[in-house]
């Protein structure tokens, strides 16, 4: 395993054990109803965390095998991922089934990141936005992505009616 990434995945494996917990206990109100500034659910957040988790797993292993820079489908920009949350249907998704997804996910993504080819971190993908990003720095913001969304579903379980 690559030493500076050793931080981020035992920093995820800790908030998905600190949090698997916490969502289950949600109410049904909590989750379904609260929307955040996105007009998003918690459902629906972790829906998006869960395409994101699977957006970057594929990310990851085509940066280690295709040519760099490699032109990969941008969820993230011009409402793409609100898309994704829409044909989905989140918000009508099983609520244990989403959480398990989203814990199982994320799992994988750490041991994807930890099985990361070292000569392969240059290796870079052009966005929608037209940047370039190195499957190092993709791998570096994965964590603090992940920490901005359940920010925002702490923001929604601490608001009162």
């Amino acid at each position: 395993m690559i030493k500076e990434f050793e931080p981020i995945t035992q920093e995820l494996l800790n908030l998905i054990e600190e949090w698997e917990s916490k969502l289950t206990n949600l109410s049904s109100e909590v989750i379904s109803v609260r929307k955040n500034s996105q007009n998003r659910s918690i459902k629906q957040i972790v829906g998006h965390m869960i395409d994101s988790a699977s957006n970057n797993t594929h990310r990851i292993i085509h940066l280690q095998y295709q040519q760099s820079p490699l032109i990969f489908p941008d969820y993230a920009n011009f409402g793409n991922n609100d898309k994704w949350i829409a044909i989905q249907n989140y918000q009508e998704e099983k609520w244990n089934n989403l959480i398990q997804l989203w814990k199982y996910s994320n799992l994988h993504i750490i041991h994807v990141i930890v099985n990361v080819n070292v000569e392969k971190l240059g290796n870079e993908w052009t966005t929608a936005l037209n940047k370039n990003v190195s499957l190092k720095a993709m791998i570096l913001d994965y964590l603090s992505h992940f920490k901005l969304h359940l920010n925002e579903i702490k923001e929604l379980i601490s608001v009162h009616p």
